[in-house]
């Protein structure tokens, strides 16, 4: 499996195997270059596929495929679908959305599939980190899928998740000096601590000694008005504290184009930056845009 795209259609419930359809249906990919991991039920219920692209089964029965809904059944199919997908150890994965409130209904007490990646493939302290890709225009999240009141930055933190994206720049992307823009915690960037101390007890420090390590890194600027000339900027990744802070401008920007990207460990795992689409799901309405543009980022 090590020169395949892996592929899973996310929730049975969802848009993820519509999207998966259309997409591979779109791109007529080579039958020796896509697995799948999903169930022929499954795929049958959405669409028909114009190549006989090989699946691997994940059990799940046609009575139990409900457009729409949350059930534990269809959170355990997405949970083994990605297990399985860790396991099969391809040169990327490509993954349709899931739904975490039906991943909790099965028990799975993930914040997402970035969480899930981690535990199945991260090995020798790995990090698996968001970055979200339109084109040119990159933005890394310090902080995944948490409450803003459990935010929790620290300074070794900033260092190690920015150092770690340096090595992928310089490593995967043959960007050998890349520019990091670095978003401040607070509103205009705390004003010198009177509307936040992130920025003078975390950021800044960890700014000084990642530039001692090579790092070329802006000094933390007020996010608001970061991102507004990110056209006409220089800029290789902007670096956001938390999850909203970087995923507006991306998404303003370039709506379905928005490829989730996680970075950091062994195998590179994309997919489209929205979610199952519960309310269009069976209607044969969803757009593929998101999830061509996942594929293609990894072939």
């Amino acid at each position: 499996m090590k020169d395949k795209i892996i592929i899973t259609t996310g929730d049975p419930n969802g848009i993820g195997a519509e999207i998966s359809i259309k997409a591979l249906n779109k791109l007529d990919l080579p039958v020796s270059d896509v697995v799948l991991v999903s169930n022929p039920a499954v795929i049958d219920f959405y669409g028909k596929l114009n190549k006989n692209y090989e699946i691997i089964e994940i059990p799940y029965k046609k009575n139990d495929i409900q457009p729409g809904k949350v059930t534990a059944q269809a959170g355990e199919f997405s949970f083994q679908s990605l297990k399985k997908a860790c396991e099969l150890k391809g040169r990327a994965i490509v993954t349709a959305p899931v739904a975490k409130n039906a991943l909790h209904l099965a028990g799975h007490n993930f914040n997402g599939q970035t969480e899930i990646l981690q535990k199945y493939l991260a090995h020798d302290g790995q990090l698996a980190e968001m970055l979200f890709v339109a084109g040119n225009f990159r933005v890394l999240l310090l902080t995944r899928h948490c409450a803003l009141k459990d935010i929790a930055l620290t300074k070794e933190l900033v260092i190690e998740k920015i150092t770690n994206l340096h090595g992928f720049f310089v490593e995967k992307l043959g960007i050998k000096e890349p520019k990091f823009a670095l978003c401040g915690f607070n509103p205009h960037s705390g004003e010198d601590g009177i509307l936040g101390t992130e920025e003078i007890e975390i950021l800044q420090p960890a700014v000084e000694v990642l530039r001692e390590k090579g790092v070329d890194i802006t000094n933390p600027l007020p996010a608001d008005t970061l991102f507004v000339n990110y056209f006409k900027d220089s800029y290789d990744c902007y670096i956001a504290n938390y999850h909203d802070q970087g995923l507006i401008p991306i998404k303003t920007v370039a709506g379905s184009k928005t490829v989730n990207m996680t970075i950091g460990l062994d195998v590179i795992r994309t997919s489209p930056g929205h979610g199952t689409a519960f309310d269009i799901a069976g209607k044969n309405l969803a757009d593929e845009t998101g999830m061509i543009e996942a594929i293609k980022a990894v072939l």
